[in-house]
């Protein structure tokens, strides 16, 4: 039985939301069940943006993450919020580019990854959210690269499609 409750956060406009959403649709696509609940600030960009995605082989009760698996966290304010609430031998993904302090707990697995710079060197900083969804499928194995990829090619803009296959990819390097 699979099973991950994870929590994607950060500002309004750096993907936060497609990051849950593409994880999500790749669940669907290999029979899972899965929920995402978005949540952002009223401001939109810049402004606060999370979600919560649940990815399982069983029933869902409450799309609700109370105790997430993992956490992805693309700025400080979303460390702070999300930290204390990951689960005891759970995962902390860090955008270290973006987030100025270290995780205070020592019963939880932390990824810190430069993905600001990854992306720029891939071409392109937005797809910077793609660099750490690749560095947690990668690790976590809830589902396939290829599932991932699929969900990407047919619920994405064709336009993007290598460039963010690119940078899952060196996510998901950047853990091996």
């Amino acid at each position: 039985m699979a099973s991950q409750e994870i929590i994607f956060a950060g500002f309004g406009g750096q993907g936060i939301l497609s990051m849950g959403k593409f994880l999500s649709y790749a669940g669907m696509d290999e029979g899972m069940n899965v929920s995402w609940c978005p949540s952002y600030g009223p401001e939109m960009r810049g402004g606060t943006a999370n979600c919560s995605v649940i990815v399982t082989d069983d029933q869902i009760g409450s799309p609700l993450v109370n105790n997430p698996n993992s956490i992805v966290v693309m700025n400080r304010p979303s460390l702070d919020k999300f930290e204390d609430m990951v689960e005891k031998g759970g995962l902390i993904v860090i955008d270290s580019d973006l987030v100025d302090r270290d995780v205070k707990r020592d019963d939880v697995e932390v990824i810190r990854i430069p993905a600001q710079t990854i992306a720029k060197e891939i071409g392109s900083q937005k797809i910077a959210n793609m660099v750490l969804l690749g560095a947690l499928v990668e690790k976590t194995g809830i589902i396939k690269m290829e599932a991932l990829l699929q969900a990407l090619k047919s619920k994405g803009k064709e336009a993007f499609f290598e460039v963010n296959k690119n940078a899952l990819a060196k996510g998901a390097e950047f853990v091996k």
